[in-house]
């Protein structure tokens, strides 16, 4: 490998040369991928986008179901200097409409069954491509006859190796442009922070259009030559059945009560398991204590973000603390300020800031909007309340922006309210995340209806899912005759989520 290139493969690619017989991943059917065969695949793949008229820095949208096919697409991307553009399956037309209008990819992926919609999108692209859940498509009938070698591109630590969309709340999508270095760099430090060595097997559940997912649990595997267990989603059923024969599991809180609901997994099922890691959402107290009687073990909490990817982590040898997310991960710093940016005193409530190699580049774009979300001596504000302990332990006790997590998946509650608010019937809404025993969050849609009709709760749930992926349907709808209102005129949802609090319980 040349000391000169920063690209993410190269790094994957001694490893890859170091355990190249070894199984790297284990699918649901005990199919074994070895790690020189997910090298090939991705060869070939990198050599058919290629042959495709794909060019360095071409964005490649990609909206397929996981398989370990599509784990091959991402490294194809990587290597050939491609930017990886990955959608969520659950992804409406208009949703779909916005983000690859703004992205203009070179190339879709996309499973067979959305090919025709898809074709609407693919106006000035140069190639629309199928990959489908069971490995077969368009895309494999492409590269199939290509070569099984492919020289890596060269890359920089700052060239875009991903685009992530997560909207603000405005509720259109910003694109988050992350490097090389930004996934190299975290991977790195959760390896270390985490203790990842090639005899660790991973039980992967998690989707992979996703940091988590797709950064996080791959970097840590692939770049300490562990292998996976790789499941095309969380079945609880399924995970049980895999933990004893895996050494970690990643996954987020709703996993974790999914897993107590269930009364088969007892200590035993958990015993093989040196570490279970929860992010992407707040694990409540209650979760963290009860995992803990059940099985004897703590859960690792950590915190990250699209923008970030990790920033802080509980310590694998050490006090994890219930309600908190941990300590700053090397080369990161983490203040918390006051509206001015002055560093608060430990204990006291402040917005959460964040510097280092695991921080994005910036919104796609959007220069304004990147320049509004570092400060002058280049903190990121992630949007988060939060307050430091005399142990330097961070915890995150709220958010600004009105973002609802929802079972791991980032929600804006204006993008809901937008599409609710072009019914006839209503006057105006206001959406917010209310506490789910299962999702940790879910939505809540409070409507005031127009004085001369009345809306429906079915007909606002029928016309969302028409609109919006499924994830994002509040749970449930309630009337109210108006919206608490501050002097300034500004809809108070903090009232709104103190007054529905129980309402899901």
């Amino acid at each position: 490998m040349s000391t000169h290139n920063s690209n993410l493969y190269a790094y994957i690619e001694t490893v890859i040369n170091r355990y190249a017989t070894k199984t790297a991943l284990l699918d649901h059917n005990n199919r074994a991928w070895r790690y020189c065969d997910i090298d090939d695949l991705s060869a070939k793949f990198a050599n058919g986008l290629l042959t495709a008229g794909l060019q360095i820095g071409d964005r490649v949208s990609v909206q397929v179901d996981k398989s370990p096919e599509a784990l091959c697409l991402y490294l194809a991307c990587l290597r050939a200097g491609f930017v990886f553009h990955p959608l969520n399956m659950a992804y409406q037309s208009s949703e779909l409409a916005f983000l690859l209008g703004d992205a203009a990819p070179a190339a879709i992926v996309c499973a067979a069954k959305n090919k025709s919609l898809m074709e609407g999108f693919a106006v000035g692209c140069t190639t629309l491509l199928t990959l489908d859940a069971n490995g077969q498509g368009s895309l494999m009938e492409l590269s199939s006859a290509m070569l099984s070698d492919y020289k890596t591109v060269i890359s920089q630590q700052d060239d875009l190796a991903a685009l992530l969309y997560s909207s603000g709340t405005t509720g259109q999508p910003k694109g988050i442009m992350l490097s090389h270095g930004n996934l190299l760099g975290n991977a790195q430090s959760l390896i270390e922070a985490w203790g990842f060595t090639n005899q660790d097997h991973l039980l992967h559940a998690l989707p992979v259009y996703h940091v988590h997912g797709l950064f996080i649990a791959l970097g840590c595997v692939l770049l300490s030559g562990a292998s996976m267990r790789w499941l095309p989603a969380f079945k609880a059923q399924q995970v049980i059945e895999y933990l004893p024969s895996c050494t970690v599991m990643m996954g987020v809180p709703t996993y974790y009560t999914r897993l107590l609901a269930d009364e088969s997994f007892t200590k035993d099922t958990a015993s093989n398991i040196r570490v279970f890691i929860s992010g992407s959402a707040p694990l409540l107290d209650e979760t963290f204590t009860a995992f803990e009687e059940r099985t004897g073990k703590t859960i690792l909490e950590r915190y990250g973000m699209t923008e970030t990817n990790i920033n802080t982590s509980n310590p694998l040898s050490g006090k994890r603390k219930a309600g908190s997310v941990g300590l700053p991960l090397p080369n990161v710093e983490i203040r918390v300020v006051d509206e001015n940016n002055n560093m608060l005193a430990q204990g006291e409530i402040g917005s959460v800031q964040v510097k280092g190699p695991n921080v994005f580049k910036g919104y796609w774009h959007l220069p304004e909007k990147t320049a509004g979300a570092f400060t002058p001596d280049n903190f990121f504000d992630t949007g988060d309340k939060g307050l430091i302990d005399k142990d330097n332990y961070l915890s995150i006790v709220g958010r600004e922006k009105d973002m609802v997590i929802s079972g791991g998946l980032n929600i804006y509650p204006k993008e809901i309210e937008l599409l609710i608010d072009t019914l006839p019937t209503v006057l105006e809404s206001a959406v917010v995340g209310v506490p789910h025993a299962d999702f940790g969050e879910a939505v809540l849609a409070v409507i005031v209806n127009n004085d001369a009709m009345i809306t429906v709760r079915e007909d606002v749930v029928h016309f969302l899912k028409t609109q919006i992926a499924n994830f994002k349907v509040p749970k449930h709808v309630v009337f109210v005759d108006e919206l608490p209102r501050n002097v300034m005129g500004k809809v108070q949802k903090n009232i709104l989520r103190q007054q529905f609090a129980e309402i899901l319980s």
